[in-house]
């Protein structure tokens, strides 16, 4: 590990950041942890990112201007040791593999993600938060891993697809994803993130920012989740998520219809389940201008206070 960066916030508490290294077989996982003062005895929060970008531009975005900008922060500054890991294929991790890097794989790097987290802490059971096809990583993590996780937030998640016009718009090009590992990224394809939903939810300078730290990492992406998605849905089994769970939808994501969305939630078999739909969001919940009542819901759902009073059938229930 390698201590790397050190910002002090608006309130003048100092965030520290570290880098970590861990290896899933032959192939090298980065790690980025952050908290304030020490990481010991708090409870740890794993971010994992989408099919489009790497973990840091994701989490730990600085904007000029715009306060909190990085949910890596905000959260260490409210006590919680903080990680994200880049997914194979993505950022500073491995990339020499000739696969797609889909789902099934990014559950493997969590998988080798918390084992090292667990050996640094002493223990598991893990905030866990995904986003887009991040939460289908996480869900089939928690599903494999129940142990792990000790809440699980899935973010503009999709179940099987029915209904999501960005899909729609996305299997046109199946054929061409089809024919190779990985598709090239350029300014124009992130601003196009924002652009297919509801443009007025974004700031312009936020998604120059967040399109000059993707870029600056990465010029292609694996093809891997956007072949999940356009085609092998559903991959997750909502009976088999067996830890309390949030679904958080923006109210103009194109990712998945309210109704695949609330057809998986009913199928989830934790008491401890919550549905939110996030007004003025569309796809990239971090980056809208409603991000900080995006980082209250999660925040609140992270911090849920115990049960005085549970059934006796979920006594035993993970979380």
């Amino acid at each position: 590990m390698n201590a790397r960066d050190n910002a002090a916030g608006t309130d003048g508490t100092t965030v520290t950041g570290i880098e970590h290294w861990t290896h899933k077989g032959n192939v090298k996982l980065f790690l980025w942890q952050k908290f304030v003062g020490t990481p010991d005895g708090k409870p740890a929060v794993l971010f994992v990112h989408g099919s489009s970008m790497a973990s840091q531009p994701t989490f730990d975005l600085a904007v000029p201007g715009r306060p909190d900008s990085s949910v890596m922060d905000w959260f260490a500054r409210r006590g919680f040791d903080c990680w994200c890991v880049d997914m194979e294929g993505y950022g500073r991790s491995g990339k020499s593999r000739d696969i797609t890097c889909d789902i099934a794989n990014g559950a493997d790097d969590l998988a080798s993600a918390t084992e090292y987290m667990m050996g640094l802490r002493g223990g598991g059971g893990f905030l866990t938060y995904g986003i887009s096809s991040g939460a289908l990583r996480a869900a089939l993590f928690a599903d494999r891993f129940p142990e792990r996780v000790a809440r699980l937030a899935l973010d503009a998640f999709v179940w099987t697809g029915e209904g999501s016009p960005t899909l729609e718009q996305r299997r046109r090009k199946l054929p061409e994803f089809l024919k190779s590992k990985r598709r090239p990224i350029d300014r124009a394809f992130v601003r196009s993130i924002f652009q297919r939903d509801h443009p007025d939810t974004v700031e312009p300078k936020v998604v120059e920012a967040f399109a000059d730290a993707i870029l600056a990492l990465d010029d292609s992406m694996p093809n891997g989740t956007y072949i999940d998605m356009c085609s092998r849905l559903p991959v997750v089994d909502p009976a088999r998520i067996a830890v309390p769970t949030i679904i958080m939808r923006g109210e103009f994501d194109g990712i998945a219809s309210m109704d695949d969305l609330i057809a998986f939630f009913m199928r989830l078999p934790h008491p401890d389940k919550h549905f939110a739909v996030m007004q003025g969001i569309s796809h990239a919940s971090f980056q809208q201008k409603n991000y900080r009542m995006f980082y209250h819901i999660l925040h609140a759902f992270f911090t849920q206070p115990v049960p005085a009073y549970v059934a006796e059938p979920h006594r035993k229930a993970p979380g």
